[in-house]
């Protein structure tokens, strides 16, 4: 159910960036954006723009509601330092830590 809940609530994310992005600039950002027509012009745009944005925030806010209540139903905390220790038993099967005695050097080289 939560990861249900995630998705869908990732996918509204991204489409209200994009929906927000689609939106025509209407403030004085250093006079960028907002100029010229373009293929979303008019009031009929901009209103289902609005409601869409609108719509996806709602959606957005009642997504993350929920996920906070699914994630606060957990029965209790777990923790990995409340967990026991791990046997050693898969450790014998691997190769020795510690480095073998080196080989004593043979009798010295006589020239």
């Amino acid at each position: 159910m939560e990861t249900v809940l995630l998705v869908i609530h990732v996918m509204i994310a991204i489409f209200l960036i994009g929906v927000v992005l689609l939106q025509r600039s209407e403030g004085g950002a250093l006079g960028i954006g907002g100029g010229g027509g373009g293929a979303m012009t008019g009031r009929g745009a901009a209103n289902l723009l609005t409601r869409t944005t609108a719509g996806l925030a709602a959606a957005f806010m009642l997504t993350s509601i929920l996920l906070a209540i699914v994630s606060g139903t957990h029965s209790a905390p777990s923790s990995i330092l409340d967990a026991p220790a791990s046997s050693t038993s898969d450790m014998d099967k691997t190769a020795p830590m510690v480095p073998e005695k080196p080989a004593e050097p043979s009798a010295p080289l006589s020239e």
